[in-house]
């Protein structure tokens, strides 16, 4: 709840809230697999900058 904001997002019709939950439930699996010992803040922002460490996430 903390990592990704989620008090703050407003999809709140349809399937969106249940899609977004979905996604960010994976994107949270993603970042806890990677064997480094920063936190998971730390990792979603270097994901976010360093494209070679976002695919390291992803296995590319």
């Amino acid at each position: 709840d903390v990592t990704f904001k989620e008090d703050a997002c407003r999809a709140r019709v349809g399937n969106a809230p249940l899609n977004l939950s979905t996604i960010r439930k994976f994107a949270l699996q993603l970042l806890s697999n990677m064997k480094d010992k920063h936190s998971l803040k730390k990792k979603q922002y270097k994901a976010a900058l360093d494209m070679e460490y976002m695919n390291k996430i992803l296995d590319f």
